[in-house]
């Protein structure tokens, strides 16, 4: 009770210093949960508030967390022939991936949370908790080299434009998260496409390229000598024919067997491959899935319906077989790219998404079988999700609608 006087004690005045009770306010009902609840026999009541809700969704992330910054070393040093066994060289992997990882990090969630603290502080209300997920969705959809203002750029373009002017936080019609990447695939389309991106630390991945190590690197060097273990080594190079190519960009220009090429089934699986940094470990996706059900922040309902709608595409498309793409067995679809990620973390976003059982499955189902469409028939970009949950986002009102209009219809006819 001490801490909790003293933080009392410290309040801002709301008038004289609006930004700083913003600031306050913040910090205080993250840590501690209301005293005080809605009184009446009318209300369902919970523990939770807006902000555990929001903390539930990124504990289930941080897996990705821990495998993305990983594999962002772990793809560096392949590109350069060195360390090949997936935990040969893990320190270096490791800082490598932090090295990487935390500006993007950083950079996501001051420039997201400043901009909902302003227009907070504008408006005289609580700080609203949404750009928590956002925040933390961000850096795992990203490509591990993505320039820091272009990253900031697309963040100030997603939260103003996609949320701020719809009202803010539950009045958004896209997925914020979608919608920075959405802008960063069209204002800087090579910033976030083509084989050289998804790997980090090199100007091109060429053959004879040296790595770009700065001064973080150097840092960690005078610790690794100071231990004797390997130590970062500018003087290494991109290793003759390798591409960085995903399975998704090979498989579109010839097909399963351009695939397995180059990976096995069990690096797809696992997640061992160029991509962005936190879609590419279908298991550990998994878990964060089983965590968001369990726990009820999530739709199964979503989910399930989404994995349907693929498959029933899958299907159609191995049917139709007009191309090697096309012929991809249904199931190694989901061996690539990110749709189990869409599916657990970006479908099921409760603002966005449907919000009627029956809706839920025909949104799901759609993103699925539309998604599929976009990814094997759009010649330009081997992937669909993205823009599949972005029209689905703007028709779930829609889809909602109708469904409560068949319903009310049917109560109305058997009254």
């Amino acid at each position: 009770m001490g801490l909790l006087n003293f933080i009392k004690k410290i309040e801002p005045d709301k008038k004289k210093s609006p930004f700083l009770h913003t600031l306050y306010d913040g910090f205080f009902t993250f840590a501690y949960s209301p005293n005080s609840v809605t009184s009446g026999g009318v209300h369902v009541r919970d523990g939770m508030d807006l902000k555990r809700t929001m903390i539930h969704v990124v504990l289930a992330m941080q897996l990705c967390y821990l495998f993305g910054t990983y594999n962002i070393g772990h793809q560096h040093f392949i590109a350069m022939g060195e360390y090949p066994g997936f935990l040969e060289g893990f320190h270096l992997k490791l800082f490598h991936g932090l090295i990487k990882l935390l500006p993007i990090f950083v950079v996501s969630n001051l420039v997201g949370l400043g901009i909902e603290f302003y227009f907070a502080a504008k408006k005289g209300h609580a700080i609203e908790e949404g750009f928590l997920v956002s925040g933390a969705l961000i850096p795992l959809i990203m490509p591990p080299d993505i320039p820091m203002w272009i990253l900031a750029l697309s963040i100030v373009f997603a939260v103003i434009i996609g949320k701020e002017a719809f009202g803010g936080t539950g009045m958004n019609i896209w997925n914020i998260a979608l919608l920075s990447r959405v802008f960063v695939f069209f204002a800087y389309p090579t910033t976030i496409s083509g084989d050289e991106v998804w790997v980090s630390g090199f100007e091109g991945i060429s053959a004879g390229m040296s790595p770009d190590y700065g001064w973080a690197h150097n840092l960690f060097n005078h610790l690794f000598e100071w231990m004797d273990i390997a130590t970062f080594t500018a003087s290494s190079s991109v290793v003759d024919g390798y591409s960085g190519a995903t399975p998704l960009a090979l498989a579109s220009k010839g097909g399963w067997s351009a695939v397995t090429d180059v990976y096995t089934t069990t690096q797809m699986w696992w997640g061992t491959i160029p991509g962005s940094i936190g879609e590419t470990s279908k298991p550990l996706i998994i878990i964060g899935a089983i965590i968001l059900i369990a726990t009820g922040i999530a739709s199964w309902r979503i989910m399930l319906s989404m994995l349907l709608g693929a498959i029933a595409m899958g299907w159609i498309l191995n049917g139709w077989g007009a191309t090697e793409f096309m012929q991809v067995p249904w199931i190694y679809q989901f061996y690539m790219g990110s749709f189990f990620f869409a599916m657990a973390f970006m479908a099921t976003d409760p603002v966005t998404a449907a919000s009627t059982n029956i809706g839920k499955w025909i949104y799901g189902f759609l993103i699925g079988f539309i998604g599929m469409i976009v990814r094997v028939l759009n010649p330009a970009y081997p992937e669909g999700w993205m823009l599949a949950i972005l029209f689905l986002n703007t028709f779930a009102p829609l889809i909602d609608h109708y469904v409560l209009e068949a319903n009310m219809k049917k109560r109305l006819q058997s009254a």
